[in-house]
């Protein structure tokens, strides 16, 4: 018993399964065979699927017996209209001489209950048929597909589902709503095709919509299967492109259990978005509906996919106005001449698919046949002749009429490419084989006109041409919703023309005639920038006020401009102005107080000019070489008008006229002190016996002195104007809102140079005056010169640190006050003494008191 334990009996067991299978004398389908809801014989088989019910009760497996079969529930109108709009299209054909001419077409139509699961054995059952046995074990198992071509899925998710199944088969695939992008891959689903426009383009054209509005924070809910996780995704991808943020994204199916929906609507509640973006299919909206009622959510915009848009059910369900003054996308209006007549000749006495109708029919009418009677009698509640014409439920509803048209031209698109293969005129070859890849081909290929005029072909993705009509929800009376199309978007135009909206009044949330706002923050002004908000989004933003210097002129700047060089922000940071240019002006009091100065001084220096050429013949003029008093007269005059030469704009000539003028002037000025101190020292030392230092200094001498120290200074200039000139220039570092207008030195050597020559010759002229103070002529001229030096060293050496430190024109004000206050110096120290006795003491004015022989007392 060793070597027979349990491992080993179940290894024997499957050994004893392999044998027995091997030896079956056919090729046996697995599993309970899948019967079609829907069927009619035919000489080509198309088939259908279809979700007839929406909902399926859930069992919890055991795994102790074989699982049942799934039990749907929840009949579905809208899915039967869509079967009813396919056999419509078959019976046309059929009833047609011009196409399939003596072909008829017949079909097995399944429902799939919404389920992948289920869909995946109704893919198998149209491709496999349901026979047990299939062929005998000498005949291989594979033979040709049981269907030409499958018209369905109506949602993306059951659809992926089953053109995974019958892809490698070629079978060609058509749906009429299934819109996911991701159904264009041609290398997962090489055979399927669609006659509504793919999500590729609807998401995009949403976020367009939300985008023109304004709308950037918005909420957003998509159903938990392929048609809304894949459109979402796309669309939150196209809104981040056109800066639209959102808050939330959440996803629901309709068959979750009521704790996720709570989380969900709580998500919401706490939102501060107003605006609600939903890729929902009609049944999952309609679910949210009643979930959103309980909790009186009202007063969001909705912006809805074309799955629950312009559904009038979705609209009988909203009883509490939620989603009134929604805007969405919507398939085109279309028309289908004798389909709904067609659609209310339905009866279920009149069907061989007699259990379908009977389950259709008992729902419709609330009523129930008697199953335990003949078909003939079962009249006790039900008749089966009831008439549809006074009803109104979502089976008579013909809103959806764009839909059924989809399923009408997938239809005949099958036809017509079957048309083309059997090379059909008044006949069709039938004897043809019919292959599934040359029927792809064919239909890949068809292009066509409906008999109401609308044109049919696919692109290279089996897409139609994207084409959606804007719908507006607008509430009326009595609680009737009208679909008001507002708007068209066009995927084939040029990106600023795809979407066009009509100058139509739209009705918003809670029946507003505004816009309504959907922003986590306002719109930052011109003036400011924006700055985000830690941990937030990049719609979540606080408004910052440009620096100065800066601006931003447009709303929602990300950035402040700096202003050029020459301009300045205003106050309200939105516009550069031109700076204020600033130097000293005559017009202004600093510079009319300097000009006024400048001209008194020039005015005193000619008056004492004056009294000293009325006087030039008295002792108190002739004495101290009365030639350079005129020519330091002269001088000082010069030095009170250079002054002038600073205040006014600068330009090219007065910048260098100014420094220049300033320079010569003043060693021209002190060079004649300089010469009137030396003859003072040199006539003490000639009345010494023997001295004969007078003949070394006299007159000429006085001259060549004043000449060639003055020449001195006026190579100085000229090297500096030559080799680096002064010249005007703009200061914009003192002041952030002015403009500085001053003379750049140009080389600061050559300005430091004048002044400290300057500064060398009055140091000089300060000392030989201070040796001859203290001589014993009675007019000593030495001691006035002394104290004028004095004043003017102590002018220029506070005058350096006060011009180096003052901003702007306040700099030019001090270098012109040292002028000025410096000349005051010399002519009053040196003439006001002379002038006082001239005018005053007239009695002094004698060659013997100069020489102080007879002091007047």
């Amino acid at each position: 018993m060793k070597w027979f334990g349990p491992a080993q009996q179940r290894l024997s067991l499957l050994l004893v399964v392999l044998l027995s299978q091997a030896e079956e004398p056919v090729c046996r389908q697995r599993g309970d065979p899948e019967s079609p809801q829907l069927f009619k014989h035919g000489d080509i088989i198309l088939g259908g699927t279809f979700s007839f019910h929406s909902r399926w009760k859930d069992r919890q497996e055991t795994y102790m017996h074989r699982p049942l079969p799934l039990e749907c529930t929840s009949l579905n109108f809208r899915e039967f209209q869509f079967a009813q709009s396919m056999l419509f299209a078959i019976e046309e054909i059929n009833n047609s001489t011009d196409l399939l001419p003596g072909v008829s077409l017949g079909y097995k139509i399944y429902d799939t209950c919404g389920s992948i699961a289920r869909s995946v054995r109704v893919a198998l059952a149209l491709t496999n048929g349901n026979e047990i046995v299939s062929a005998p074990s000498e005949e291989p198992c594979t033979k040709p597909a049981q269907v030409q071509a499958i018209m369905g899925e109506t949602s993306s998710s059951p659809t992926t589902a089953i053109a995974t199944v019958i892809g490698p088969f070629h079978i060609p695939m058509i749906s009429h709503f299934a819109t996911c992008a991701c159904l264009s891959d041609k290398s997962k689903y090489p055979s399927f095709l669609r006659t509504i426009p793919s999500d590729y383009y609807q998401s995009r054209a949403l976020a367009q919509l939300v985008k023109h509005f304004g709308w950037t924070w918005v909420g957003a809910i998509r159903a938990n299967n392929d048609y809304g996780n894949n459109g979402m995704a796309t669309f939150i991808e196209i809104a981040q492109q056109l800066d639209i943020c959102l808050e939330y994204s959440v996803s629901f199916f309709r068959t979750d259990p009521s704790d996720k929906m709570q989380k969900m609507i709580e998500i919401i509640k706490a939102s501060t978005s107003r605006v609600i973006v939903a890729f929902l299919s009609q049944m999952d909206m309609d679910v949210l509906i009643h979930e959103l009622s309980h909790h009186n959510l009202t007063g969001y915009q909705w912006v809805g996919s074309e799955g629950w848009i312009f559904d009038s059910q979705t609209a009988a369900t909203d009883k509490y106005h939620i989603l009134d003054g929604a805007i969405g996308l919507s398939i085109p209006k279309a028309h289908v001449s004798g389909l709904k007549a067609f659609m209310m000749n339905v009866k279920p006495l009149n069907s061989s698919n007699n259990k379908m109708f009977t389950e259709f029919w008992e729902t419709l009418f609330s009523c129930k046949f008697n199953q335990s009677k003949s078909s003939a009698e079962i009249q006790r509640d039900c008749t089966g002749q009831e008439d549809l014409t006074g009803v109104q439920n979502s089976f008579t509803d013909m809103s959806l009429m764009p839909i059924f048209n989809n399923v009408y031209k997938g239809v005949y698109a099958v036809a017509h490419a079957l048309h083309s293969m059997l090379s059909c005129n008044k006949t069709c070859t039938k004897d043809l084989q019919l292959d599934p890849i040359t029927i792809l081909q064919h239909i890949q290929n068809i292009h066509f006109k409906t008999k109401d005029g609308e044109e049919v072909y696919f692109n290279e993705n089996g897409d139609p041409a994207a084409k959606y009509e804007i719908i507006n929800w607008q509430p009326r009376e009595k609680g009737i919703v009208d679909f008001v199309s507002v708007g068209l978007y066009d995927a084939s135009l040029s990106a600023d023309k795809q979407l066009n909206l009509q100058n139509t009044s739209l009705i918003w949330a809670q029946n507003s005639q505004q816009v309504p706002v959907s922003v986590c923050s306002e719109k930052c002004p011109p003036g400011t920038r924006k700055v985000l908000q830690k941990g937030k989004p990049v719609c979540c933003y606080d408004c910052i006020r440009c620096a100065e210097g800066e601006i931003s002129n447009i709303t929602d700047s990300v950035t402040c401009t700096r202003c050029p060089p020459e301009f300045w922000s205003n106050n309200r940071r939105d516009a550069c102005i031109k700076k204020e240019a600033v130097f000293l002006s005559f017009e202004e009091i600093m510079g009319a107080l300097l000009t006024t100065a400048s001209l008194f001084g020039t005015c005193m220096t000619a008056i004492v000019a004056y009294i000293f050429f009325r006087n030039r013949k008295t002792p108190i003029v002739r004495a101290n070489n009365s030639e350079l008093s005129f020519l330091l007269l002269f001088s000082l005059t010069l030095c009170f008008l250079c002054s002038l030469t600073f205040i006014g704009r600068p330009s090219e000539w007065s910048c260098m006229l100014r420094h220049t003028a300033f320079g010569i002037t003043f060693v021209l000025c002190i060079s004649c002190v300089l010469g009137k101190t030396m003859v003072v020292l040199m006539a003490f030392r000639a009345t010494l016996p023997g001295s004969n230092v007078m003949k070394w200094f006299g007159p000429t001498q006085q001259r060549l002195s004043v000449l060639g120290v003055t020449l001195i200074q006026i190579i100085i200039c000229i090297l500096w104007l030559i080799i680096s000139p002064p010249f005007p220039s703009m200061n914009f570092k003192e002041f952030k809102d002015k403009i500085i207008l001053e003379c750049a030195l140009g080389s600061a050597v050559g300005f430091w140079a004048v002044l400290g020559y300057i500064g060398l010759l009055a140091v000089l002229c300060f000392i030989c005056a201070f040796l001859a103070r203290k001589l014993p002529d009675n007019f000593n001229e030495a001691k006035f010169i002394t104290f004028s030096m004095l004043i003017f060293c102590a002018v220029w050496i506070t005058f350096i640190p006060a011009y180096v430190s003052s901003p702007g024109k306040f700099s030019v004000a001090v270098e012109i006050f040292a002028i000025l206050a410096s000349s005051f110096g010399l002519l009053i120290c040196i003439f006001i003494p002379k002038c006082y006795i001239i005018l005053l003491r007239p009695e002094k004015n004698t060659k013997k008191n100069m020489m102080g022989k007879g002091a007047i007392k």
